[in-house]
């Protein structure tokens, strides 16, 4: 009698100590809404502001039509800030810096008419080649184009050390340090006078109309001038 009344009391308890603690409720997160897709731009709205220049006041008083000096305008990256960049960088920065923008007005000028990509790496290292960039500078000597200014820069950069050994063996260290100054002066002329670049490789050259073989071309005749022209200097020496 005892077992079976502390049995039914033990029941009694289970029951009621699970009456008292329920189960508790699933929480309900929030749903997250969408975010709305972003707004593309209208022709209404309002365009970021465009920095100022003596181009773009030009372009206000009707002064400048759809191409500048043969170039699209704005067609450049925009440089960063630099006031004074022989403070911050070394001529080596420069030089790096104006091989890339040297080369990419080659590939813009032959890019039309359109071509192979074979071809147009063909044309293109023809005039990148540190040969052909001192030709063109002797050209910007030779016409007494550049400012005094400029030739600093050029004096600056021709003093760059190169380990690039195959470079010097074909062309010879002179030829790769005068190639060096020029590219040291398109990278100054980027970041301080982006006018005067324009300027300095229209002489060059370097347009964007269907002139593809223009300064190949002329690289060519001049090469040849100066072969003739050494190998008659030579003659009377080996006479």
């Amino acid at each position: 009698m005892a077992a079976a009344t502390a049995m039914a009391y033990s029941l009694v308890r289970v029951r009621a100590s699970w009456d008292t603690n329920p189960t508790p409720k699933p929480l309900r997160l929030p749903k997250a809404t969408p975010k709305p897709p972003p707004r593309l731009p209208t022709p209404n709205s309002t365009a970021p502001a465009i920095p100022r220049t003596a181009l773009l006041e030009r372009e206000e008083k009707g002064e400048v039509g759809e191409r500048y000096l043969g170039f699209e305008r704005w067609w450049l990256p925009s440089a960063p800030k630099v006031k004074k960049p022989r403070s911050i960088y070394n001529a080596a920065s420069l030089a790096y810096l104006g091989d890339c923008i040297y080369e990419l007005y080659a590939r813009r000028h032959f890019l039309f008419p359109p071509l192979s990509i074979n071809e147009y790496n063909e044309r293109v290292m023809k005039v990148v080649r540190c040969e052909a960039q001192d030709v063109l500078l002797k050209k910007l000597l030779d016409e007494d184009y550049l400012t005094e200014e400029e030739r600093d820069i050029l004096r600056w950069g021709k003093n760059i050390a190169t380990s690039k050994s195959r470079t010097t063996k074909r062309a010879g260290v002179a030829v790769y340090n005068r190639a060096s100054s020029l590219e040291t002066l398109i990278g100054y002329l980027y970041l301080t006078n982006v006018e005067r670049l324009e300027e300095l490789m229209f002489r060059l050259g370097f347009s964007t109309g269907a002139s593809s073989h223009h300064i190949a071309d002329e690289l060519r005749m001049n090469f040849r001038k100066r072969t003739s022209n050494f190998a008659n200097s030579q003659q009377p020496a080996l006479q």
